[in-house]
């Protein structure tokens, strides 16, 4: 299984990105999964996750400003992520959850 995000960049406080990670070597719409966020000497968080049937959960600091979805037929999992603040500034991570299976990581950065 291989995952390929994209979409990170730099953007100022208050703006928006969208992060997408496309999935190969697996039947994609079996599989809940997850963005994650990692800052330099902190633990991996878990931004959002969406189940095989569309459900969804989010951590509380990013609930009401970062959507997450999927494409089956794509193969895509999505992260609009808006008003972004400084403080979501990291690596974010694609994860087929439950599995070893990460993807390499897009840098989000947003200025004050």
């Amino acid at each position: 299984v291989q995952l390929q995000a994209s979409g990170g960049g730099l953007v100022q406080a208050g703006g928006s990105l969208r992060l997408s990670c496309v999935a190969s070597g697996t039947i994609f719409s079996i599989y809940e999964m997850t963005w994650y966020r990692q800052a330099p000497g902190k633990q991996r968080e878990l931004v959002a996750a969406i189940a095989d049937v569309g459900s969804t959960n989010y951590a509380d600091s990013v609930k009401d400003r970062f959507t997450i979805s999927r494409d089956n037929a794509k193969r895509t999992v999505y992260l609009q992520m808006n008003s972004l603040k400084p403080e979501d500034t990291t690596v974010y991570y694609c994860h087929v959850r439950g599995s070893n299976y990460w993807g390499k990581g897009t840098q989000v950065t947003v200025s004050s």
